[in-house]
């Protein structure tokens, strides 16, 4: 398996190579130069395997021969043991033909475990055989940071830098992050928004001079491809259990960066029967916007109810616009860079291929608590603002109600308990066992100015030896 960049322009590579390298060297993102393909008897037979089991079959060939197919296995059976859950991602019937897919078992009760437990071994395995040490740097709008400090706490060849917006995410979101102990463990609170944080990230990986030598980046954002990669399993598992590949389903996706969806976009590449994808926003409505008029470009951010969806700027969405270009490398630099300076428009005919799966709704707060309290009443299942909006989405956009829709539940309410104060449910979400302690531990974090000078300085200053 060899994977090539959005933009045409950067050399193929390995699994291993594009697990550490994070951003192409000509500002692309990397993805399979071809995806493999399962046809419906091998979708059927993978029926009945244990999540870690279906995660093997699903992921050994974008692995190929990077990683052998025991120490794969041994793996991926440490990474989803420490799911609070054995179904690791259990259905729940909502009502008819309406399902919510539980992604929160993980540690930090979040949709990214599922990765970043993924990514913080896999970067174990291949830095302790390359004899490699490498700096992670990554921006949060909430969950990406905590699930990464706890997929890559454990690594010995890694120091973690984290930016997150100063003031911008939930108090639980925060000491999920700042209350890991550890020497090689850096929280940094930017003054200023996730784009900031983010656009810092962009520029870091471009131009690496602020780090000693024999030491690089790696992203752990959802531009790292074994991100995506991991996210496409759950996918397959709900259609697995609703009946695929005999019958097709239909996801709604709480989304800002466009990665999560982007793993159903590929898994019904794969085979699998997805008949449509619906993209759940907020008020921060970049791809609900781009969908309904063809326009991406940039507004201002505005603070939400479900910050990890606070994102103006969707990092993935070039992956997508590769396909929907003929995986034209030059025709998607040509548009990365009419972005860049300000606005791109998606031509009629892009448009209309992703309109073919794709749909789109935005939720603002009002509506979010409503579906939070309404749910609530309905069934006494609490839904964390995030999936409210998933919730919500699914229904507004659902094409075929004789079809199974699968709402993607991103995050446990637990992490956003003014949201749920908010909406009139009277009952605190509780945080699981693991967590009970929290708000007593010890927080560590450092405030920064919205500078790239002073990020990259702290960081060079900071690194292990």
């Amino acid at each position: 398996m060899r994977y090539i960049s959005t933009r045409g322009a950067a050399p193929a590579l390995s699994f291993e190579e594009v697990l550490l390298a994070g951003l192409a060297s000509d500002g692309g993102l990397y993805v399979p130069e071809t995806l493999p393909q399962f046809s419906r008897e091998e979708i059927t037979a993978l029926r009945g395997l244990s999540y870690p089991a279906l995660a093997q079959r699903v992921i050994a060939p974008f692995v190929a021969d990077a990683v052998p197919e025991d120490d794969l296995r041994a793996i991926l059976e440490d990474c989803y043991a420490v799911f609070r859950h054995g179904a690791v991602a259990p259905l729940v019937q909502l009502g008819p033909n309406q399902w919510i897919m539980e992604l929160f078992h993980g540690p930090t009760l979040a949709f990214k475990d599922f990765a970043l437990q993924l990514l913080g071994r896999l970067l174990d395995y291949v830095l302790e055989r390359r004899g490699e040490k490498v700096v992670i740097m990554g921006a949060t709008s909430g969950d990406t940071g905590s699930a990464a400090i706890e997929g890559c706490r454990r690594c010995e060849n890694v120091d973690i830098f984290i930016l997150h917006p100063h003031g911008r995410v939930s108090e639980v979101q925060r000491r999920q992050m700042t209350t890991v102990p550890g020497e090689g463990i850096h929280n940094l609170a930017v003054e200023g928004n996730f784009d900031d944080c983010q656009a810092m990230v962009k520029a870091s990986f471009g131009a690496q001079g602020f780090l000693p030598e024999g030491r690089r980046l790696v992203a752990v954002n959802s531009i790292n491809w074994a991100r995506i990669m991991a996210q496409v399993v759950y996918y397959f598992h709900a259609a697995l259990a609703l009946g695929g590949p005999d019958r097709p389903l239909a996801f709604s996706v709480p989304t800002g960066n466009f990665g999560d969806i982007f793993a159903g976009y590929l898994a019904r590449g794969m085979g699998l029967p997805v008949s449509q994808l619906v993209i759940a926003t907020n008020r921060n409505d970049v791809l609900h916007r781009v969908l309904t008029s063809g326009l991406y470009d940039r507004q201002p951010l505005e603070p939400s109810l479900s910050p990890s969806m606070d994102i103006t700027v969707s990092s993935n969405f070039e992956r997508l616009l590769f396909d929907l270009y003929g995986r034209d490398g030059d025709a998607v630099a040509g548009l990365m860079r009419a972005f860049d300076g300000g606005e791109l428009r998606l031509s009629p005919e892009a448009l209309a291929d992703a309109r073919t799966l794709f749909a789109s709704h935005r939720v603002d707060d009002e509506d979010t608590c409503a579906e939070i309290a309404g749910t609530w009443e309905a069934s006494e299942y609490l839904l964390d603002p995030h999936s409210a909006i998933g919730v919500v989405a699914a229904r507004a956009a659902q094409r075929d109600p004789a079809v199974p829709m699968v709402t993607l539940a991103t995050a446990h309410p637990a992490k956003f308990p003014d949201a749920v104060r908010r909406a009139g449910v009277e009952r605190a979400p509780a945080l699981p066992a693991h967590l009970a302690d929290l708000y007593d531990r010890e927080e560590r974090y450092t405030v920064l100015p919205n500078d790239l000078a002073a990020v990259q300085a702290f960081m060079a200053d900071n690194l292990r030896a």
